[in-house]
């Protein structure tokens, strides 16, 4: 038989596939197998074929068609080249069709699953049940596992549901279909009945329960199987790839002691159970003990590959570990590990994560025709919030036709959020549509996040009712979203349909709805909202929900019960939650109380610039400039620098940034007459400038001139100056709006006939027609 597959045309091209590669045909029950040719001897092979005409004549009758098609489609499917597989699987069917057999039909299933074209696979399925290959075990195995690559899970279950008879591969199929679905207890479900069945489990079944079990996290089922393969070891012997599969178990589940007691006593350690123990380590935090292996598996004569080092890049910049990070990219190019696109993506990962900024453009650089290394390069400009970075690479990629994927757009809605650039996150919106960008949860979280902190909040309704498989993460974008844009009884609404859609609120649901209660005044409902956290959802309310009921109290000037809640707090307090008494005190000028909890402040952080200028602020309501000035000296003394006020202003795309004193912004002379015409527009209107801000003991004349170049009326007037009459403006400010800030802004949306939103660090502020959303709650200061 191995005379003929020498011997036969097809095969005897120069240059492509020699004859001692191919694995003669030992019976009609196995196709012949060669090595992998490259794309270009494929084609050479099959221009060959094609000469032949397809002609079952011309073929012997002893050597199946299955024989030529398996290897032209196997090596087109390794190729890449799943599509063209496909299409000369459909060419041959022409002539050939009586003669194709069950070896070809689930090497043509695995070319759809390939190229993910569900209907291709039926169209093979209604073939072989055309040709009566419907009760054959390989082919259903093959359609399972088309179906569900294709994720159509619902298909794979029908027929294995279907099937007449099963083997051990049909059980280890749906096995694993299930469990690469996530849907791990139905998995687990089979496995017991598979079992209960009397099937004996391969090598690769029970592999393939190992990993699913390791995926749900299952470790007490996990450990049941282990010990069946202790009793049952001379029908399964535990060799170096169950090891291997026990030891990835173990370290997914946390149970790092077990893993390390499999690796330590497999006779047989292979690079992927050294890899396996290392990423378990990696993962968990522990990278020294995960390194101490990686140098000890030179010792065991056993070479790391790519992927032991992947593991070990992908922890270090989920850890920050950087100069461990450079090492492992120093140790890849000199033992001439192949950088893969993969590695070269986890590697620039890792360095935008860490800040080097500088490594990885230039790893960037060199991998630009890679669309993962565009999207990391993206999403790491926007952790760090460089916002033109980010976005000069993102219309590279729209020049070029590359398209990116959910995260780096998720990223890139989350920098205009930040930056309340609404008109760039509208963009966004439509470059997905038009794109068909797959708007998962995550990615219309995003989308919803945007709207909201942008002031949409009309828009972010329109999406967040649109979708339907709404997660608690988006809930929760939708509740911090009413919290900042001041709608209080909006957000209860939502959180009682939270409620009945099954949701269960957590942790940071509750921040949401305790900050919308606090923001709109609604005491008792956000009193009720705290004590209902441990006695109807059994959450412990941790110190940020303290800070919350605090803040809640104190703005609503209840000082002395939102004081006896930080002493009867079962946490010790932090900074934040005495940070928000002091803010109150601030608001309701109670010096005796801000006193004393400066203080406390300071006792925990005596480096605090906040509380100092609180208090100053304290004093000078008060008129007591010598302990302004006190406070003053011990900032300076102290070396103590309060983070600047920095305000924002999309226009045309583009972000400007003001700073009050700062004088760089190329139009700064323009935007000062602008500021000079505010003033006197706002003095022929009656407004008086609220001085006690001003935390200077200089004249009046003097504190009203300071006033006017605070950052947020900086980028006012520069809105003012480049816009349309009467076009919306919308800054967004990185600390709270100031009191006169906030009055004199009503003033000038109504002489002006704008609509002037601002965000400061806390909420939105709508200001049109001479008043503002919030409705002046605790003096306008957020």
């Amino acid at each position: 038989m191995s005379v003929v597959a020498v011997n036969n045309p097809l095969f005897s091209l120069p240059n492509a596939i020699s004859s001692s590669e191919i694995t003669p045909l030992p019976s009609s029950s196995s196709p012949p197998t060669i090595k992998t040719p490259t794309l270009e001897q494929t084609k050479l092979l099959h221009a060959r074929f094609l000469r032949a005409g397809f002609s079952h004549h011309f073929l012997p009758h002893f050597f199946a068609p299955s024989a030529h098609l398996n290897p032209l489609i196997s090596s087109y499917n390794q190729n890449n080249c799943p599509h063209t597989a496909f299409k000369l699987y459909a060419h041959a069917r022409k002539t050939l069709a009586a003669a194709l057999d069950s070896f070809t039909v689930p090497t043509v299933l695995k070319s759809c699953a390939l190229f993910g074209s569900l209907r291709h696979g039926a169209e093979v399925h209604g073939f072989s049940i055309k040709v009566g290959l419907d009760c054959d075990a390989f082919v259903n195995n093959s359609l399972i596992r088309m179906y569900s690559d294709c994720e159509e899970l619902y298909s794979a279950t029908s027929m294995f549901d279907e099937m007449p008879h099963r083997d051990v591969v049909s059980w280890s199929t749906m096995i694993k279909s299930y469990g690469r679905s996530g849907l791990y207890q139905e998995s687990i479900g089979l496995m017991i009945e598979m079992l209960s069945a009397g099937v004996n489990p391969t090598e690769v079944a029970v592999i393939n329960m190992i990993n699913v079990l390791a995926d749900a996290s299952e470790l007490e089922m996990g450990r049941q199987v282990h010990a069946v393969l202790m009793k049952k070891s001379e029908f399964i012997p535990p060799g170096v790839n169950i090891s291997t599969a026990l030891i990835d178990m173990y370290a997914k589940c946390g149970c790092r002691e077990m893993a390390r007691s499999v690796f330590d006593r497999a006779d047989d350690r292979s690079t992927a159970s050294w890899t396996a123990m290392i990423d378990g380590y990696a993962r968990s935090g522990d990278l020294q003990i995960a390194v101490e292996l990686f140098g000890r598996m030179a010792d065991d004569n056993v070479r790391p590959n790519e992927i032991t080092v992947l593991s070990l890049i992908s922890s270090c910049g989920l850890y920050k570990k950087i100069w461990l990070g450079r090492w492992l990219h120093a140790y890849i190019l000199r033992h001439g590990l192949e950088m893969q696109v993969t590695l070269a993506t986890a590697l620039l990962d890792l360095y935008c994560r860490c800040g080097d900024n500088k490594s990885a453009r230039a790893l960037f650089d060199g991998m630009r025709e890679d669309t993962s290394s565009w999207n990391v390069m993206i999403s790491g400009y926007s952790q760090q919030n460089r916002f033109n970075e980010a976005f000069e690479l993102f219309n590279q990629m729209k020049d070029l036709e590359m398209k990116p994927n959910g995260i780096a757009m998720a990223s890139l809605l989350s920098l205009c959020a930040d930056a309340g650039a609404l008109d760039r996150g509208r963009s966004l919106h439509a470059f997905i549509q038009q794109r068909g960008i797959k708007m998962d949860v995550v990615l219309a979280t995003a989308l919803v996040d945007m709207y909201a902190k942008c002031g949409e909040m009309e828009k972010a309704s329109i999406l967040f009712n649109g979708t339907d498989d709404k997660d608690v993460c988006m809930w929760n974008a939708m509740l911090n979203g009413l919290a900042m844009n001041g709608c209080g009884e909006e957000a209860i609404r939502v959180f009682s349909d939270m409620n009945e859609a099954g949701i269960r609120p957590n942790g940071v649901s509750f921040v949401g709805i305790l900050k919308a209660c606090s923001h709109t005044g609604l005491v008792a409902e956000g009193k009720q909202f705290f004590r209902g956290m441990e006695l109807e959802y059994g959450l412990v309310p941790r110190v940020e929900h303290y800070g919350c009921l605090v803040d809640l109290l104190g703005r609503a000037g209840l000082l002395h019960e939102a004081h006896d809640t930080i002493r009867r707090m079962p946490v010790a307090p932090n900074v934040v939650v005495w940070g928000a008494l002091m803010a109150a005190c601030k608001m309701h000028k109670n010096l005796n109380l801000g006193e004393l909890v400066a203080k406390e402040i300071l006792k925990l952080d005596d480096q605090n610039v906040g509380c100092n200028i609180l208090l100053s602020n304290i004093y000078a309501a008060h008129g007591r400039w010598n302990d302004v000035a006190k406070v003053r000296r011990t900032v300076n003394d102290g070396g103590l620098r309060k983070d600047p006020g920095v305000s924002s202003i999309e226009l045309n795309g583009t972000v400007h940034e003001f700073v009050m004193g700062d004088a760089s912004h190329p139009q700064i002379r323009e935007i000062h007459e602008m500021i000079g015409e505010m003033k006197r527009e706002l003095k022929e209107a009656g407004h008086v400038a609220d001085t006690s801000v001003v935390l200077l003991n200089v004249g009046e004349e003097e504190k009203e001139s300071a006033l006017c170049f605070h950052s947020e009326k900086l980028a006012i007037a520069f809105g003012l100056i480049s816009t349309e009459p009467r076009a919306p403006l919308r800054v967004v400010k990185n600390l709270r709006v100031c009191g006169d800030c906030h009055a004199a802004t009503k003033i000038l949306s109504r002489i002006y006939g704008r609509i002037i939103t601002v965000r400061d660090r806390n909420r939105y502020h709508r200001f049109a027609e001479g008043s503002c959303s919030c409705g002046d709650y605790c003096n306008s200061t957020g």
